[in-house]
């Protein structure tokens, strides 16, 4: 008896397998080519964007990206805070939400999307993208915020604004575990700095997925962060 790569043994039906990626866009002000091309190579499923245009250039700006991407956008601008949920046509959509995160006045508002969504046969998952700001107390209070809400098919993706073992991350490993791969994401061109991941609940588990073959030029040119992902195994609905 021998395993597939999805987690199937031979005669069975193979899981679902559904990529979650997670790209920090800094407001597009990068090589937008490059940027979709990053995207295309990874060919997520799902896909958590943090800085994307705000105000009214997103409803104008973000479903031509997503097109170059060959994703869609579902909608959802107000309260997300700069954060925005794009997925792949095979992914079906149930419910989309924002959540406000509250910060001290004159500080850019911050947000995180969420997306309840599901692969044909699989039960859903319910996505966080969240991007965190720069104080250390108000990442901490803001991770507290968001784990309130998870479950064990819960994904937060994002930009932490701070590395493994800070207490955003602890807060937030209470309730998750990280699924992506630990490298340096920032700054794109020598990344040094950890501040991108995505964790998952318990009900959710780690696959083998498709390999991907990033160039290094693009990620320098696409944004100031490099993107993370990770292949997740569903469980049968």
């Amino acid at each position: 008896m021998t395993a597939s790569r999805a987690g199937a043994v031979d005669g069975a039906r193979p899981r679902p397998v559904l990529r979650v990626a997670s790209y920090n866009l800094r407001d597009l002000l990068g090589d937008r080519a490059a940027a979709v091309r990053v995207v295309r190579a990874i060919a997520p499923d799902v896909l958590c964007l943090q800085e994307v245009p705000r105000r009214l250039t997103t409803e104008l700006r973000l479903p031509g990206f997503a097109h170059e991407c060959g994703l869609w956008w579902a909608g959802g601008r107000r309260g997300s805070g700069g954060t925005a949920v794009l997925t792949a046509l095979r992914v079906r959509v149930r419910a989309t939400s924002s959540r406000r995160l509250g910060v001290r006045f004159p500080d850019r508002t911050r947000g995180y999307a969420v997306l309840d969504v599901e692969l044909p046969g699989a039960a859903p998952v319910t996505v966080h993208s969240v991007h965190l700001g720069l104080r250390g107390p108000e990442r901490e209070r803001h991770a507290a915020q968001i784990a309130q809400g998870l479950g064990p098919r819960s994904v937060v993706a994002g930009d932490l604004n701070e590395e493994p073992g800070g207490p955003a991350w602890r807060v937030l490993e209470s309730s998750c575990r990280p699924v992506s791969d630990d490298w340096p994401t920032f700054p794109s061109d020598r990344p040094t700095r950890a501040l991108d991941v995505i964790l998952a609940g318990v009900g959710l588990r780690e696959a083998s997925g498709r390999p991907v073959r990033l160039s290094a030029a693009d990620l320098a040119a696409g944004s100031d962060h490099r993107p993370v992902w990770a292949d997740l195994r569903l469980s049968e609905a």
